[in-house]
């Protein structure tokens, strides 16, 4: 028998919208339960200021620069989630707090990951065993520090019955894959950001409008498609040297070329330009990884914005199913806060948490750090 632990995994994505937390029990092997999941939205100010502080922050260099804006505002984040482990009642000696918090920078070329989160005032507010500060280790080993949830996807695709090899496609801020071709062996899962998901659209939407988000994608809807705007944007893309990379940060891609549309034309041709980069990033990655795959399943925000998931149909082989992980009873909304409670259990238990093929990473390592008492 595996010692069970139970687990609070904290998730704030890269739409900087709110914290998703999500309970499990779990050996960090193969049993997994969830036990609850709820999502908790930044108040107006706290959202503000982490969209302020990302549209100043494009190099590493910004982060010295701001350094005293981002430690004012990674404390109020901190104690934002500390209320909520202490709202959950989270506490015994094998209970644990997953803790990624909150992403203001990520250059995989610079193997730079910034999250905002003081693990060490969360403790002292907390009293709970955090692990935190998930993508470090990999990046010392040569990976790019994402995606990190390659090897809990593989844990959900061993409670799903559908045949091999699957694909999990997570539609966040980013868009990134999981190739699964065996449900124990980690040297056949494969990952990779493939590029923008709802990153674009949430940012023009923001920007030229009172709404964080284009909901159901009915702004994308009412909207026509600038054709010429479109292919400069799609050929731009083309000739930067994306290829390699197996993680993207949201500042590598931005909405300029849309300057000039209308709310609805450039909401429709920006959900256009993420559908064409998602569409062809899979085929491309099929084909690379050498799997036949026919069935997608969809998790993340993205996938409830029809518009763009009816716009990625249309452009993918029509042999290729996207399906909701909803229809497997897995909440396709807390995946990650999901992953990142498994991660601390595996990083608890020093068993590895990244790979070869699915950050680049020289060889399998564990990650995260742990603090108690």
């Amino acid at each position: 028998m595996h010692k069970e632990y139970i687990s609070l995994g904290l998730m704030s994505g890269t739409s900087g919208d709110g914290v998703d937390a999500s309970i499990i029990i779990s050996d960090g092997l193969s049993k997994f339960e969830s036990i609850k999941n709820e999502y908790y939205e930044y108040d107006n100010e706290i959202y503000d200021k982490i969209h302020y502080l990302k549209d100043k922050i494009n190099t590493s260099k910004d982060l010295k620069k701001n350094d005293h804006e981002i430690k004012n505002l990674e404390r109020e984040i901190t104690i934002f989630h500390a209320k909520i482990i202490k709202g959950l009642k989270i506490d015994g000696k094998d209970s644990l707090i997953g803790f990624h918090g909150q992403t203001i920078f990520h250059d995989s070329s610079e193997k730079i990951s910034k999250q905002l989160g003081d693990a060490n005032l969360l403790y002292q507010l907390t009293k709970n065993k955090i692990i935190y500060n998930f993508r470090k280790n990999d990046i010392q080993n040569g990976g790019e520090g994402a995606p990190l949830t390659p090897i809990f996807h593989q844990l959900i695709a061993s409670k799903i019955n559908l045949k091999l090899p699957i694909c999990i496609l997570n539609i966040g801020g980013i868009s990134n894959i999981t190739i699964i071709k065996n449900l124990t062996e980690t040297r056949e899962l494969f990952s990779k950001d493939i590029g923008p998901g709802n990153c674009l659209i949430d940012n023009w939407i923001r920007k030229n409008s009172k709404k964080k988000f284009d909901e159901n994608g009915l702004v994308a809807a009412s909207g026509e498609i600038n054709e010429i705007i479109l292919e400069q944007a799609q050929e731009l893309y083309l000739n930067r040297n994306f290829k390699k990379k197996l993680s993207f940060d949201v500042n590598d891609f931005d909405i300029s070329f849309a300057r000039g549309l209308s709310l609805a034309d450039g909401t429709r041709t920006l959900t256009e330009f993420t559908a064409n980069i998602i569409a062809e990033s899979l085929h491309e990655s099929f084909s690379k990884f050498k799997v036949d795959i026919k069935d997608i399943l969809l998790c993340g925000g993205g996938r409830k914005n029809k518009f763009l998931i009816n716009s990625i149909k249309k452009n993918i082989n029509e042999k290729l199913n996207l399906k909701l992980i909803d229809n497997y009873k897995i909440d396709g909304d807390f995946i990650e806060s999901q992953a990142f409670a498994f991660l601390a259990i595996r990083s608890l238990k020093n068993l590895p948490i990244s790979f070869p093929n699915t950050t680049g990473c020289s060889r399998s390592c564990t990650g995260g750090e742990l603090i108690e008492n």
